[in-house]
Formats: structure tokens, C-alpha cells, sequence
């Protein structure tokens, strides 16, 4: 078979620039639509079965986030089921990823991608549920529609929990998470389900970011907005996504509110919360550490020591989701984070951190849910 790389499906995204000898293939990512970001990549190699072969991807150094390249090891797959990880290392300007495929077709990622085919299913399936019904909040600059489940027995009476995911599309294991998370909640054989179901009503988002899920992105839609940067002021005409599920908020009202992220640097799962916020309470406070050392005690995969600086006193950005969530709703809101690389504190030579644990990971954060339920009001 001839040696050839495409990109040209659904979260595609590489630009070949030399492809002849398998030893030597020059590779680049391409940007963000009308953005300056760019690291996530996702692509096929055909025609290199039982041949060593070397990918050198020449714009790493320019990429967003630099610092995510030392220690990172990138994802392949031959089934797109099974990602495994591959021989990487990184120079300062170039990432290198050396494998010898041992089929005709190999699929290479930065993490395990989740596609848009994959989020209708996931949609069908939870729908499929008696105690969920599928929203449609509206539309994507790209025309694709915003889903929202809205899980349970009816709001009245019951604390409002909302879950969003993947406001940065390259940050798949956000979504992967939410099958998880989906999964475990929507059994009805599991008794922490049945008990949170009863006390309260969720709202789900899995994919905050059609458009860019579905281009490449890293980190912003079809317009090249950073969406987590938009949730002070956001409009139809640039960030609809964000407006959208801000007003349906509103209507609502918010208890509980957990964005799921993914971190290209640290190698760690952690929580961001909202200590900057003009408003915060000792109550707020309270609730977070109850959350976070709750889910620490009950999840190995996850911890409490290594994240980014508690935020100072007075130093909130409204533009962030959690910040404005925290502050507009008075409720428990935080910002989960995911490695790309590998979880330190429990590292998997095969897979690194993986779609399997991510889904751990969502299942697990119901039973910290668990723990402040009865609290959130």
C-alpha cells in the first residue's frame, strides 16, 4: 500500500508536509479557525504495516501549551475502541512519535477522540431512558444541535444539579467522563443513583462544543471563541452556546454546577473552585472541601495536593464558567480537570489515562455528589 496520512473525518486534524519515506514523516497542526490556538491532532496512517516509523510534528514548540508536551505520550488505536500509547518525545520545537504499526491502518490522537457520531449515541441511549428527556437548546454557529438531558422524577421540590463538558472540544475525555457518569446514573439497578434521583434534578450538557468537536479544535468554536471565556457577556452571533445554557440556567435555577475539563500540562485530576468571587460564603467553602476530600477518600484517581493556586481574595473572572455560575447563583460550582498525559500518582505504562478511566471517574463523582446533596440549599 502506498504510504499515505489523512485527516479528513469528523475531529480531524493534521497538515502533511512531507509523507514519502516512513522514517521521515513531517507533519503540523493546524490552528483553530480564527484563533491563534492549536495542540490537538488526530489523524490515520496507512500503508506502514510491520514498518518502524517516525512522525515528526514540526509546530509542537508554537503550540498553546507547551508544557504539555515533556512526559506526554501520544494515543493510536487500530479499532478507535482501544487506545494505547505510543513512544513520544519532544525537543523543545518538535514532537517526535516513533511506532512500528503492526496493521495497514493506524489512527494517532492526542487523546482517544470522541466523535460527533459517538455523542448522538450517547444522546440515543440516555434518551432511550424513562427517567431522561432530550432538549435540543438550540443551534451552533455551524447549524448542529446543542443537547441537553434533563434527568430525573421533576424539578419541584428537588436541589438543581447541572454537569457540562467539553467547552474546550480537544478536551475529549471530558465526554468521556460523561458516559461514565450517564451510565451510572441512569441505572436503575444502582441504589446511589436511585437515592440522588429523589432528592435531585439533573441538567447534563456532555458537548458544550459541537462545531469545534467536530473541526479539529482545541479549544474554541466555530467562530474562534474561547467559550470559558465567555460567560460574562456572551451573544448569538459569536458564543450562542453559552447563551443558550446560561438563559435555560436561569430558568432553572443552579444547586450544584461541574464543568469537565482536561489539562494539558499537569498530570493530575483536580478541582478549580471559586474562592475569588465577591460573594463567597463560608457555606460555599464548606461544601467544596466536603466535595473534594470526599471524592480524594472515595476515588484513588483523584486528589487534592497538586492543581492550579487557590484564586486570591477578590480575583474572580466573570468570564469563566465557574466563577459566574459560583457567583450569580450562590451555589457549590467547580471546574474539573483531566490529564492528556498520564495520572502520576497511578500511572498506566499501556494506556496512560484513558477513556475507561475517565468513565470511572464520572461514576465516582456521583458518590461525592452524595456527600452534600442534602446541603445544597
Amino acid at each position: 500500500m502506498t504510504l499515505r496520512i489523512s485527516s479528513s473525518f469528523d475531529g480531524g486534524n493534521i497538515e502533511v508536509e512531507a509523507c514519502s519515506s516512513p522514517d521521515d514523516i513531517r507533519l503540523s497542526i493546524r490552528r483553530d479557525n480564527n484563533s491563534e490556538f492549536f495542540q490537538w491532532f488526530y489523524f490515520r496512517l496507512t500503508g506502514a504495516k510491520d514498518t518502524p516509523c517516525r512522525l515528526t510534528i514540526t509546530n509542537a514548540g508554537e503550540a498553546a501549551y507547551v508544557g504539555g508536551w515533556p512526559g506526554y505520550r501520544a494515543c493510536a488505536s487500530y479499532d478507535r475502541e482501544s487506545w494505547f500509547r505510543v513512544d513520544t518525545a519532544y525537543d523543545g520545537a518538535n514532537l517526535e512519535i516513533t511506532l512500528t504499526p503492526a496493521r495497514e491502518s493506524v489512527y494517532l490522537a492526542y487523546f482517544a477522540p470522541y466523535s460527533m457520531e459517538r455523542h448522538a449515541d450517547l444522546i440515543a441511549k440516555s434518551t432511550a431512558s424513562p427517567l431522561c428527556t432530550g432538549h435540543v437548546l438550540g443551534s451552533t454557529l455551524d447549524g448542529q444541535d446543542l443537547d441537553m438531558l434533563e434527568i430525573g422524577h421533576g424539578a419541584e421540590g428537588r436541589r438543581k444539579c447541572w454537569f457540562i463538558a467539553r467547552q474546550h472540544p480537544g478536551e475529549t475525555m471530558a465526554e468521556w467522563w460523561m458516559e461514565g457518569f450517564l451510565d451510572r446514573l441512569l441505572d436503575p439497578a444502582d441504589p446511589l443513583a436511585r437515592s440522588l434521583l429523589e432528592k435531585a434534578q439533573f441538567y447534563v450538557v456532555p458537548n458544550m462544543n459541537p462545531d469545534g468537536s467536530r473541526r479539529g479544535h482545541l479549544r474554541t468554536n466555530a467562530a474562534g471563541a474561547n467559550l470559558n471565556r465567555e460567560w460574562h457577556t456572551p451573544t448569538m452571533e459569536k458564543s450562542p452556546e453559552v447563551a443558550l445554557v446560561r438563559e435555560y440556567m436561569r430558568q432553572t435555577g443552579v444547586d450544584f454546577h461541574l464543568d469537565v475539563h482536561g489539562d494539558e500540562e499537569l498530570p493530575y485530576n483536580y478541582i478549580i473552585g471559586f474562592e475569588g468571587i465577591p460573594s463567597v460564603t463560608e457555606r460555599q467553602l464548606d461544601l467544596l472541601r466536603r466535595f473534594t476530600d470526599g471524592l480524594a477518600r472515595l476515588n484513588p484517581d483523584f486528589q487534592t495536593e497538586h492543581g492550579y493556586p487557590v484564586a486570591a481574595p477578590g480575583s474572580s473572572d466573570f468570564r469563566k464558567c465557574t466563577d459566574w455560575v459560583a457567583e450569580n447563583f450562590g451555589c457549590l460550582a467547580m471546574t474539573l480537570e483531566m490529564p492528556f498525559k498520564d495520572n502520576a500518582d497511578a500511572p498506566d505504562p499501556e494506556f496512560g489515562w484513558s477513556p475507561a478511566r475517565c468513565k470511572h471517574l464520572g461514576r465516582g463523582c456521583l458518590d461525592a455528589l452524595a456527600l452534600v446533596v442534602d446541603e445544597l440549599r
